[in-house]
């Protein structure tokens, strides 16, 4: 792939976002982004070929994509820290 096929193929997942996801979604995709750029970049492409196929039925807002979000994340161990 060169620059210019990455380039269109960016703008196709951008506005294939901009359909499927409330404003509320996207802000939340840009917090993912911010903090963890791997899980954005794996949850845009997993929406985008949800689309491509034409699985998605209806807009994705705040609470699917969380719940989708945690499906595709790994669960945490959680720390306890035992102060003596």
């Amino acid at each position: 792939m060169n620059a210019a096929d990455v380039a269109e193929f960016e703008a196709m997942k951008k506005e294939a976002l901009r359909k499927v996801l409330t404003k509320e979604a996207m802000e939340r995709l840009g917090r993912v982004r911010i903090a963890n750029p791997l899980v954005a970049t794996q949850l845009e492409i997993y929406l985008f070929q949800l689309y491509q196929t034409g699985q998605l039925k209806e807009t994705i807002d705040d609470k699917k994509l969380k719940h989708i979000l945690s499906v595709l994340t790994p669960k945490r161990k959680k720390t306890k820290i035992k102060r003596k």
